[in-house]
């Protein structure tokens, strides 16, 4: 199978004999956000530039102040911790779960304090969080949830898609994704306010935007009296080259995300009555989606024995393996710049989130974007070739 098919192509040239004349530059966005909606059942589907601007959005849309909190997790790309910061606001790190990797809602339950307006949990590697259990954590709360689903697309929570839960819910289309336009986002929400607050952030605070409507009119423009600008925004927007390649990726979500599956269960067998790596834990009632297939090596020295494991596999024939995301607090920028920030009262120093220090080191990242199920076959018996010779 191919991952950019014909269907993306078809719909790319349509995009580029329109010629981006104002009156035909919006038929591929309207077309994708109706059918994103339509895909999740909800009734507002908003597209972006990437799948960062769309965080920043929702917290904006929420009415979250400088100063105020938000909780995130630190065992992800740093795009949560970083679009909290862009809104000027705090971002308040939650540990871990050892066994799923996602963020823990015992640990939530120690941070949330009275600035605390939104919760932003990360779907981690394909696998969705402990809703009820983040919303057992707020209490008696009525904390608005972010769902940052970047690497979950198509995966479940006790029979709901991951997306429908929680305020809001951010989708990345970056290359690695499982739909991907190279660079994009969506952002949906079943809030009609909300949808026509984020609709307005992401297209410059336009007056005649909204949940529906994606773009001011010709009549607007052409108006010498017409008064743009009502709110703070940015220009986010998706351009329609973007949302061409979307919507024919779209169509195709379902292939797109077997394959992942599929790729996850050829590592599952080859891993097999070996206990020298724990694969991320699956709750019952959640199916992963498997952005990629993650194992934590068993180890008392992951700094030696992390890099000697990917060796033994290079040497067998695997392709190269990623490694997690240093802990967002621990990156320069976190243990300078914002360590230093007034609001910041956490202390980025080790044992902050003893879990996700834990982890982090040594978290082994297996590719499943094989769009050919034989490479993938090779992959998993290089994986299981390993296991064999590394004998622990």
């Amino acid at each position: 199978m191919k991952r950019i098919g014909d269907l993306e192509r078809k719909y790319v040239l349509e995009a580029l004999d329109n010629e981006f004349r104002t009156s035909l530059n919006n038929i591929f966005n309207a077309r994708l956000e109706r059918k994103f909606a339509e895909l999740f059942g909800v009734k507002y589907a908003i597209g972006f530039v990437n799948g960062t601007a769309t965080l920043h959005t929702a917290i904006a849309s929420l009415n979250v102040k400088s100063g105020e909190e938000v909780i995130v997790p630190p065992l992800t790309m740093s795009s949560p911790a970083l679009s909290v910061l862009q809104n000027e606001s705090v971002p308040v790190f939650a540990d871990v779960d050892r066994e799923t990797f996602n963020i823990s809602p015992e640990s939530i339950k120690t941070v949330i304090s009275e600035k605390t307006k939104a919760i932003m949990p990360v779907a981690l590697f394909g696998l969705s969080p402990d809703f009820d259990g983040i919303q057992n954590a707020c209490g008696t709360k009525k904390i608005p949830i972010i769902e940052d689903n970047a690497e979950c697309f198509l995966g479940t929570y006790k029979g709901k898609l991951v997306g429908t839960i929680g305020d809001f819910a951010s989708f990345s289309f970056q290359a690695s994704k499982h739909i991907t336009t190279g660079e994009g986002g969506m952002l949906i929400t079943n809030n009609e306010d909300l949808a026509d607050r984020a609709r307005r952030f992401s297209c410059l605070g336009y007056a005649s935007v909204s949940s529906k409507k994606g773009k001011i009119s010709r009549d607007d423009i052409q108006d010498p009296q017409y008064s743009r600008h009502v709110s703070i925004g940015f220009n986010y927007r998706m351009n329609e080259i973007t949302a061409a390649v979307a919507l024919g990726q779209l169509e195709r979500a379902q292939e797109l995300v077997n394959i992942r599956i599929a790729v996850a269960k050829l590592y599952q067998d080859a891993i097999e009555g070996f206990d020298a790596v724990i694969p991320q834990k699956n709750p019952e009632g959640c199916l992963n989606s498997y952005w990629t297939y993650v194992l934590c090596l068993k180890s008392n020295m992951p700094e030696k024995d992390w890099y000697a494991f990917r060796k033994v596999y290079l040497k067998n024939g695997g392709d190269p393996y990623y490694a997690a995301w240093k802990l967002s607090y621990f990156e320069p920028l976190f243990q300078t710049i914002i360590q230093k920030m007034p609001d910041i009262w956490q202390r980025y120093e080790k044992g902050m989130c003893p879990n996700a220090e834990y982890l982090q080191p040594r978290l082994i990242q297996l590719k499943t974007n094989y769009w050919d199920i034989e490479d993938a076959k090779y992959q998993a018996a290089a994986l299981n070739k390993t296991l064999k010779e590394w004998g622990v």
